[in-house]
């Protein structure tokens, strides 16, 4: 059997440049350019999220619960959570622990993309 070694999600975003900064100043990923002007990479250590510029996409805001495209687990959330929110990153759902054995947290991106982080307890 072959093994999925990694991921990357790839999202479409109305406004590429103000996304970018998004993902860079509010979440601390590296923004990457990767030869093509309507495309850039936000990576944070192993996840990476490809993203295309697509100005007259339905804003993922509007797409209700497909907005949710990720769960990233993490070693340790609380500390990423605190980081994030005093970035100003709008807060689904504040950590806590569920039953079903993770320790998590919800955002919403500025496009409307909502992303879980998690990590196992």
């Amino acid at each position: 059997m072959s093994e999925i070694t990694s991921t990357m999600f790839v999202i479409a975003v109305n406004d590429l440049m103000a996304t970018a900064v998004y993902y860079r100043d509010v979440l601390g990923f590296t923004v990457r350019e990767i030869g093509d002007d309507g495309w850039r990479i936000f990576q944070k250590d192993s996840c990476e999220i490809m993203a295309g510029h697509c100005a007259d996409a339905t804003p993922a805001r509007e797409l209700g619960d497909h907005s949710y495209f990720a769960y990233v687990r993490m070693d340790e959330v609380d500390t990423y959570y605190a980081q994030v929110a005093a970035n100003g990153a709008r807060i689904l759902k504040k950590p806590r622990s569920e039953p079903w054995g993770m320790r998590e947290f919800a955002l919403q991106t500025l496009d409307g993309h909502r992303i879980m982080f998690g990590t196992k307890i």
